[in-house]
């Protein structure tokens, strides 16, 4: 398409105006507010008298048209007769492509008909845009519309381009408009999110989600997180003073994940992994030989730091086949020796941890969570909480739960499973029920179905809540492991 013309957008509107002594030009405004002033958004009535700096013009309301003013009322005439002698000027009013709104002007630019996409998606400077297939053709002005419209707080318009087929599901975007940088911040409730939006998911419209999750949980809660990605989850529950065993499959949403805890200050309660989830469920639940300790005790060294024993992924990691890469991971004698550190620098915050003072609760509340460490916990003996953020295909997930938690180390009540997934109208809560239960292998008492968004006229997502049924609980045995019966 032709390269935008923003002179085809200017329009002059020929008005009056009065001039008036500068310093009247707050009382004549008062007099004339009631419909007889300019009244135009982002348009000042009152404007400098290019022949005078003693001077200012009350530019009038379109409506005003004769010179003497017979147009305003006459207890207004009046009044302004009394306040001062007034000259009426023509006034030239030259609206420009500055002034009109990008709806405006898309509207003009596009066919009759269309609908227009001056709405986007806003991920710190990022605009995010889903053009549909007929408007391809127009792409280029659609994104220059929007940036000028909305710089400096957007600097970048990105479009989607195709559907989600990778592993990580991220989206493909094709920069159109603004400088090539897709690193960007958001904040939600407190909390700073750093992010490369070309490499890592974020959806911004979930932030009232993550706020009522995040609720339920309390101060000193162990969470794991499955699907962490860049912490949405994650950082708002170390924030509430929760232990938080993070995992994601993309290594890029693993960094992220690093960096902000960091930036949040809750490095400390946040034990990142980067594996398939069936792997990392696994290995949580494993209790290591009494010498050692688990790999997740020292998983959380620094952002930079990379332990190798946590470089596991298996995209399409079998419940069948991880023993053995969980039983490596644990083996591992630097992670050994980092874990026997942290133990010891979260045993000299233990006593600060239990007394904590006036100004530390503060801090917690202003969600600034810093000290020496949390406790440390042994996720094989209690989990209070296990999210599930990925709606595609979370429910196939479920079945690693089946066996996981051994009954000898267990303690406490069984964890709350958060599962989010999509139902579709031609879709049932009860059909989306017996899966989960087909995958577990047992009965869901109590299911909570929470109804997160509409993502499209016949798709919503839910977040299905329940208490692991106990008999996904094992019970072991010299020579095998049973099933607790239910």
């Amino acid at each position: 398409m032709e390269k935008l013309d923003e002179s085809k957008f200017e329009q002059r509107l020929q008005l009056l105006a009065l001039r008036i002594p500068r310093e009247l030009a707050s009382a004549v405004t008062r007099l004339l507010r009631s419909g007889c002033l300019l009244d135009m958004p982002r348009v000042k009535p009152v404007v400098e008298d290019p022949e005078s700096d003693k001077h200012r013009l009350v530019v009038l309301s379109e409506k005003i048209q004769s010179p003497d003013l017979s147009d305003i009322p006459e207890q207004v005439r009046n009044s302004l007769k009394q306040l001062c002698s007034v000259d009426v000027v023509p006034y030239t009013l030259t609206l420009g492509y500055s002034y009109w709104s990008a709806d405006h002007i898309l509207k003009q630019l596009l066919p009759a008909g269309v609908e227009v996409p001056s709405s986007f998606e806003t991920i710190g400077h990022v605009a995010h845009l889903n053009i549909p297939d007929d408007l391809l053709v127009y792409k280029d002005v659609i994104a220059k519309v929007i940036y000028d419209k909305n710089y400096p707080r957007i600097q970048t318009v990105a479009n989607k381009v195709g559907a989600i087929s990778n592993e990580f599901r991220v989206p493909k975007f094709e920069i159109l408009a603004g400088k090539n940088d897709m690193v960007t911040e958001v904040k939600q409730y407190g909390a700073t999110f750093k992010l490369d939006y070309g490499l890592v998911y974020w959806n911004s419209r979930l932030e009232h989600e993550h706020i009522r999750l995040v609720s339920l949980f309390e101060k000193g809660d162990v969470i794991c997180d499955m699907f962490a990605g860049i912490g949405p989850f994650s950082v708002p529950a170390g924030q509430k003073g929760c232990i938080v065993y993070a995992n994601d499959l993309n290594p890029d949403s693993v960094h992220y994940l690093k960096i902000n805890a960091k930036i949040n200050k809750v490095e400390d309660y946040i034990f990142t992994q980067n594996m398939d989830a069936r792997v990392f469920m696994q290995t949580l639940m494993i209790a290591p030989d009494p010498e050692a300790k688990s790999q997740f005790a020292a998983a959380n060294c620094s952002s930079e730091e990379t332990v190798s024993a946590n470089e596991h992924s298996m995209p399409n990691g079998n419940h069948n086949d991880v023993q053995e890469i969980c039983q490596e991971s644990l083996d591992d004698s630097s992670v050994v020796n980092t874990a026997k550190r942290r133990q010891e620098a979260s045993n000299e915050g233990d006593v600060a941890c239990q007394e904590e003072d006036v100004n530390q609760t503060k801090k917690r509340n202003n969600k600034k969570v810093k000290s020496s460490g949390p406790l440390p916990v042994k996720p094989w003996e209690h989990i209070d909480h296990v999210v599930m953020n990925l709606p595609a295909s979370a429910l196939q997930f479920l079945d690693c739960f089946s066996g996981l938690v051994q009954k000898r180390y267990w303690k406490g009540s069984l964890p709350w499973i958060h599962c989010y997934c999509f139902i579709r109208s031609s879709e049932s809560e009860e059909l989306i029920l017996c899966e989960a239960q087909n995958k577990l292998n047992a009965k869901i008492a109590e299911p909570i179905f929470h109804r997160v968004r509409d993502v499209a006229p016949n798709k919503a997502m839910y977040c299905l809540s329940f208490r692991l049924p106990m008999e996904c609980l094992m019970e072991e045995t010299e020579d095998n492991v049973l099933p607790v019966d239910g």
